[in-house]
């Protein structure tokens, strides 16, 4: 007995966005009109794309196995920028600029468009830069990264509800990529888009990032919103059809799971292969809820997500296929 496929049409696709401009070799993200991963009835133009964080100053809260692998780079934008494409084959990059939040350093506006600039010439993938959530601060930085990186594409990360009119106008005055981040609720993250549009920002120059949690910490509730996301924009929402974007490297390793030494809990075995394993099972979930964007921080974990999209896709002329 045979068995028929009978391929579900949708009314609505992803927007494509693409991400650098200027000096930068751009990549576009979106297009697919179909569920995350159907490519038996969909076209999906382009694969999820895998960024690793970086950061202007040393992340000394972050897990040593983490550190070590960078070997001493992290905090030195430019050479972690060079490794993390060069050696670990990142196909963009996420510069969090940790040292200008006003607890964590205060570093100036000035200091983190010098640090974007140092990036920049370092490498030519497109970049996201992630200021520091901090109110004012977080604009006054992102806007002057913004004005000093003009039309090199930036994706800058985030404008929210409550505070959104200062980026959209800098990402629309000097041609960015504008990020809507909206705490893992479709309502608010659909809203946030009306807002950005009738400030005049182009959806077709936006990212949604649902915010993320970690296996074991919220995983499900961020699937299941970004599902109703993906349902609502191929349904024909025009203002959810944006591509998702997950910071999943920040998430999954805040978890105990992935922190704790083996020393302390000696059935869970070995701790840097366990927080890697920690650290793909989270991407690999939300890929298949539809990230099109997955922001990491260990490069063995963005090698074995890689492996796996491989054995998924082919990337030919006319998008990605299912192999």
């Amino acid at each position: 007995m045979s068995l028929e496929l009978k391929p579900k049409k949708w009314a609505g696709a992803l927007r494509q966005v693409t991400l650098g401009a200027g000096s930068r070799r751009p990549l576009t993200v979106g297009g697919g009109n179909g569920l995350p991963l159907h490519t038996f009835e969909a076209a999906f133009p382009h694969r999820p794309l895998l960024a690793l964080e970086i950061t202007d100053v040393d992340p000394v809260r972050w897990v040593e196995s983490v550190r070590e692998v960078w070997e001493g780079a992290l905090g030195r934008p430019a050479e972690a920028a060079r490794r993390g494409v060069e050696e670990f084959g990142a196909d963009l990059l996420l510069v969090n600029l940790m040292g200008t939040h006003p607890d964590r350093g205060n570093r100036s506006p000035e200091q983190a468009a010098a640090d974007i600039a140092a990036v920049l010439e370092a490498v030519r993938v497109p970049l996201i830069v992630k200021g520091p959530g901090a109110g004012q601060k977080q604009n006054q930085v992102l806007a002057r990264v913004a004005e000093n990186c003009g039309g090199e594409g930036l994706a800058l990360h985030s404008a929210t509800n409550e505070d959104y009119k200062t980026l959209a106008a800098v990402a629309v005055a000097y041609g960015h990529v504008l990020v809507g981040e909206s705490p893992i609720d479709v309502n608010i993250a659909k809203q946030l888009n009306i807002l950005l549009a009738d400030a005049n920002v182009d959806l077709n120059r936006v990212l949604i990032d649902p915010l993320t949690g970690g296996l074991g910490y919220g995983l499900e509730y961020t699937y299941s919103v970004m599902e109703r996301i993906r349902l609502a924009a191929l349904s024909g929402d025009g203002m959810l059809n944006c591509p998702l974007v997950c910071l999943v490297g920040e998430e999954a390793w805040k978890a105990k799971e992935a922190r704790v030494p083996a020393g302390k809990e000696p059935l869970w075995g070995n701790q840097p292969e366990r927080a890697i394993h920690w650290e793909v099972a989270t991407s690999m979930a939300l890929i298949e809820a539809g990230a099109e964007v997955v922001v990491l921080r260990h490069p063995e974990s963005l090698a074995r997500i890689r492996k796996q999209l491989d054995s998924w896709f082919d990337v030919t002329a006319g998008g990605a296929t299912c192999r």
